[in-house]
């Protein structure tokens, strides 16, 4: 599948023309950074959101050839609060966000005005569709599938012997059990693994106590933390009672890969740290 230039791109707002094949992108998210840089594009400028500064560290040491072009992206604001005129100044011809983090309209009409707006879905259920349709406003359709092809096939034929797993993270004020359907735990599904997190819950997370510990049995717990999150997780009365504590079988994994809700990068990361984890 492909796409050529002029090209009018359907999205999560409404349609938008674009003239010609982008060459000078912005992006308001993480996961529209990742999936531009994994599509071989350096963004000209993006937000910041997580305390990484603009971009999230986890790309530059992925991507060592592009560590440099990655450091002169221009910062423009906070992902919720974009700075529209530092937005201006990078002259962009397209620019990226994602309708979950849309939380004031008028940012859109502010943001059409200066260049072309394709807005995502968001969120890490959403990766896949977002690539795609990233690439699709990019030209670069092709790349986009092949990368997913490859994704699927690697799921399909390096599959971990039958396992179960949770994921758990704290940004240091609480602490969260990952859903079957989180970014995470999509992942996971992807390679074969079986659900560990205990009673099954419909939200992509939820907020846990000690008392919940006990109900949390996988084999293997993948957990990580932002400032003191990780320290906060072992701190847990209980937390030494897990049986895959006891195993030696709870990893301490980077957080902005596993719990952002990133791209296709990120979701390579995890992918392969699984395997290698877990074994496959």
């Amino acid at each position: 599948m492909t796409n050529s230039f002029p090209y009018q791109i359907s999205h999560e707002y409404g349609e938008t023309f674009l003239t010609n094949k982008p060459v000078r992108v912005a992006t308001i998210s993480t996961g529209q950074t990742d999936s531009c840089v994994t599509l071989g594009i350096i963004p000209v400028g993006t937000t910041q959101g997580h305390g990484t500064g603009v971009f999230e560290p986890y790309l530059s040491l992925y991507y060592p050839q592009y560590a440099r072009g990655l450091g002169t992206m221009r910062d423009l604001g906070e992902r919720k609060n974009p700075d529209i005129e530092a937005i201006k100044s990078v002259q962009p011809d397209l620019i990226l966000l994602n309708s979950a983090g849309l939380q004031q309209p008028e940012i859109l009409t502010a943001l059409q005005a200066i260049a072309p707006a394709v807005v995502t879905k968001g969120r890490g259920t959403n990766w896949r569709s977002d690539f795609i349709k990233v690439a699709e406003a990019l030209g670069r359709l092709p790349q986009a599938d092949s990368w997913l092809q490859s994704w699927d096939h690697d799921c399909l034929h390096t599959r971990p012997a039958a396992t179960s797993i949770a994921f758990i993270q704290s940004n240091g004020m609480r602490v969260k059990l990952m859903g079957r359907n989180s970014f995470a735990g999509l992942i996971a599904n992807d390679l074969g693994l079986n659900w560990g997190g205990g009673e099954d819950f419909a939200n992509v997370s939820r907020v846990i106590e000690p008392q919940d510990l006990a109900g949390i049995d996988a084999d293997w717990i993948i957990f990580g933390g932002q400032k003191n999150g990780s320290s906060l997780i072992r701190s847990m009365a209980g937390w030494e009672n897990l049986r895959a504590v006891q195993a030696g079988q709870a990893v301490e994994v980077d957080y902005q890969p596993y719990f952002n809700n990133a791209g296709p990068t990120a979701a390579r990361i995890i992918l392969n740290q699984l395997k290698a984890i877990i074994g496959g």
